[in-house]
């Protein structure tokens, strides 16, 4: 099992659980072992969070000592590094970020020099190496790296983004959410010079406010705005810009389900759904489900975690798939995540049918859902007891065609997660505790 690194790279406190001394070996070890016959080329992104400029010069100075050459993106999102190192040609590549959690955490995001993420192998000995249970060398004399400043790949990335749109979006009004985060390097810009009129918040990073009270977590401000303004559409992003919440004209969440119900009716209609497939996860609301029922579409369903979505996607080569909280790939464009990107192909579908997103989404009920987590002593010998399998089953009975129950372990903490969809919140509630109270008298 994994020590430092999970689903979406090591994550922690800054200065706590993810340390500085982690950041040089990570960059040291990611140094060696892609320039064992010349200098690796590594590309090191960050979001705006106080802590990533230490990490982003730890990371560059331990890659460098192992004979990196390290190009400097500065403040991007973390979909523009993935792009990049296919684009131009890197060994690997790096983003600083712990997207959606508050300031005083960061992470450290690893991907290969196909854009994807890092082999779960090498993360294995990269932590070898942060316990100390290997060595490597260090460059000496003239194999020793240098760290480069590269501010124009967010132009690349920029211009590569536009170059996809069939159409521009000339007469279309948009607020965005910025998040303070990684999306202020970019979003407003290039969707301005689409042709769209963009009115911005959240836009002013300072290091503490990244995702505080804004983006797409907390995007109440972003629903206000649409309710009481003249916007065609309104888009949230989280702090390092990989996922997308939208809002339609009158303040309502597009969720992640709602954008692959109307990206993936789109692409059905017009015989670009390879497979007439989309990929879900576990956590996508059962409404999605019955809709893509109704409009002859098929599904995948994987555990939680983009990374799960994207290895699904590759292995059949399916073209869209993505998670409720927002992240999207478009397989054609993209091996992660890009909440611009998914922006862009809102507005596309928007301006090639001549429907809202209010009207686009009509045909999708997205059922209530309740999700209550309970710490218990040992999630997964929890999840084994008979008689916690029995209540969850008559919970099951009894919601039939008209509901689900998903029972599972939090990834991170020893906490048990109980989600009930159903038609209405009173019956989502009644079936939650039902299993929450059987779990407490337990005392598992």
């Amino acid at each position: 099992m994994a020590k430092y690194f999970g689903t979406d790279g090591a994550r922690g406190r800054a200065n706590d659980t993810l340390t500085l001394d982690m950041a040089v070996k990570i960059g040291q070890y990611v140094g060696w072992y892609y320039g064992k016959e010349r200098h690796a080329k590594i590309l090191i992104g960050k979001d705006t969070r106080l802590s990533s400029d230490m990490f982003e010069m730890a990371l560059a100075a331990g890659a460098s000592a192992a004979g990196a050459k390290v190009y400097l993106l500065g403040v991007c999102p973390t979909p523009s590094v993935s792009f990049l190192i296919q684009k131009e040609g890197f060994d690997c590549g790096i983003m600083v970020s712990a997207s959606h959690n508050p300031f005083y955490d960061n992470g450290i995001k690893l991907f290969n020099g196909s854009g994807m993420k890092m082999n779960p192998e090498v993360e294995a000995q990269i932590e070898a190496y942060i316990d100390k249970e290997t060595t490597i060398p260090m460059a000496i004399n003239e194999a020793i790296g240098n760290v480069i400043e590269w501010s124009e790949g967010l132009e690349i990335y920029e211009s590569w983004l536009k170059s996809l749109m069939s159409c521009d979006f000339n007469g279309m009004k948009i607020a965005l959410d910025l998040a303070n985060g990684s999306a202020t390097s970019c979003a407003a810009a290039v969707l301005s010079e689409l042709g769209a009129t963009v009115e911005v918040i959240h836009t002013s990073p300072n290091g503490i406010n990244i995702n505080t009270k804004c983006g797409s977590t907390h995007p109440e401000e972003l629903q206000e705005m649409m309710k009481n303004g003249d916007f065609d559409a309104g888009f949230a992003f989280d702090g390092d810009a990989d996922r997308l919440i939208a809002v339609d004209e009158t303040g309502n969440l597009i969720t992640g389900d709602h954008t692959m119900y109307i990206c993936g009716c789109y692409m059905h209609d017009h015989n670009c759904l390879n497979e007439n497939k989309v990929v879900t996860t576990v956590m996508s609301n059962l409404g999605l489900y019955r809709a893509f029922d109704r409009r002859g579409i098929a599904y995948e369903q994987t555990q939680v975690g983009d990374k799960y979505v994207f290895e699904c996607m590759n292995e059949y080569n399916y073209s869209i798939g993505g998670e409720q909280s927002g992240h999207i790939i478009f397989k054609k464009h993209a091996n992660t995540g890009d909440g611009l990107l998914t922006a862009m192909k809102l507005l596309e579908v928007m301006k090639h049918t001549k429907q809202s997103l209010k009207e686009l989404s009509e045909d999708l009920f997205i059922y209530p859902q309740l999700l209550v987590n309970i710490e218990v002593k040992d999630k997964h010998q929890a999840l084994q007891d008979q008689g916690l399998l029995q209540e969850v089953q008559k919970v099951a009975d009894s919601l039939g065609q008209d509901g689900r129950i998903l029972v599972r372990p939090s990834g991170t903490e020893p906490l048990v997660r109980v989600m009930v969809e159903a038609k209405t919140d009173e019956l989502c509630h009644q079936y939650v505790y039902q299993v929450i109270d059987y779990i407490k008298e337990k005392g598992l």
